[in-house]
């Protein structure tokens, strides 16, 4: 029986990463997650309950990642540990950096030593393309030079670093993904995506920052999940692997896509000043992860038209996080 460890996995991608890996594998799932604001049981009822899922297959762990002693309790018997955990919102890293600091960093190193001493086969860290800043022309790739703009990216390449010595150091077994913007079901709405589509739901403004020329590129949330399978599965020990959608749109544009399914018009716009720090554009290449036989599946247009679906149908979801 394979056992796998995966934190954070009570927040967005980690709770479809376990649904993913359950639905095309047979290996037991322990979820250790802290319940922060962004992470809910709720958000991972349909895993745990009996209806649709063998419950002996998933056992939940509240806990805290920078815990040591509870890391080394629940670690051991693991054959594999992928992390997700992390604070992830730029917004809140310029308020609040120390809470980025600990949890990425110094709760990487604390999963990273303790995997070690416990033999763990396979180790992924997930982690972000944000850690590489802005790129007007061409596609960073996963050797370029690391040139983090906040708090929180510089904080996930921190995490990318310990992660990776570890390997060089002790052996571990590691590789480190590094994905560009994801969107889809259960996304905490704080981020663009989701924070727009339930304004635009309940008829209020959406804030747009500066004059939506920044760029991104925008992965569906499931297609993340297969390619960090992949490297679970086929990637290489020390190695890094970009994942993106090969979808880059302007803020504009994709505000105006949002508008469009939503059946709001360009009055609820509001154009706010410019988030500090706030990188142009980020674009990553696709080759290295192409090479275990990995591409992104669901095109954008689909995939915002199956996130705006996923929030109408669960409100009651959304709005308790909703002021």
């Amino acid at each position: 029986m394979t056992k796998v460890l995966v934190t954070g996995a009570a927040g967005f991608i980690g709770s479809n990463y376990v649904r993913h890996v359950l639905a095309t594998s047979d290996v037991h799932v322990t979820i250790l997650d802290s319940l922060t604001y962004a992470g809910g049981t709720d958000t991972i009822a349909d895993i745990l309950a009996p209806e649709g899922t063998d419950i002996s297959r998933v056992h939940f762990i509240k806990g805290d990642i920078c815990d040591r002693d509870l890391v080394e309790e629940v670690m051991p018997g693991h054959q594999r540990v992928v992390n997700f955990a992390a604070e992830s919102h730029v917004d809140r890293s310029i308020v609040d950096p120390d809470a980025f600091i600990k949890t990425n960093c110094l709760g990487t190193n604390v999963l990273c030593d303790v995997a070690t001493k416990s033999d763990v086969e396979r180790f992924v860290h997930v982690s972000t393309d944000e850690v590489y800043g802005s790129r007007i022309d061409g596609s960073f790739v996963e050797t370029d030079l690391l040139e983090p703009s906040s708090p929180y990216s510089a904080s996930k390449a921190g995490s990318d670093l310990i992660a990776l010595g570890y390997h060089n150091t002790f052996g571990l077994n590691v590789s480190v993904t590094r994905a560009s913007n994801n969107y889809g079901p259960f996304q905490y709405p704080e981020k663009l995506i989701p924070l727009f589509v339930t304004n635009l739901m309940r008829g209020r403004s959406v804030p747009l920052y500066g004059d939506g020329s920044n760029i991104r590129d925008w992965l569906y949330v499931s297609d993340h999940c297969a390619a960090v399978e992949a490297v679970v599965q086929r990637g290489e020990a020390g190695e890094i692997y970009n994942i993106g959608g090969s979808a880059e749109l302007t803020n504009r544009e994709l505000t105006w896509r949002l508008l469009e399914l939503c059946d709001a018009d360009e009055s609820l716009v509001e154009h706010v000043p410019d988030r500090l720090g706030h990188d142009q554009r980020y674009s990553i290449s696709l080759d290295k992860i192409a090479s275990l036989g990995w591409e992104p599946q669901v095109s954008v247009d689909e995939g915002l038209a199956l996130t705006v679906v996923w929030y109408r149908d669960n409100v009651d979801w959304w709005q308790t996080r909703r002021p």
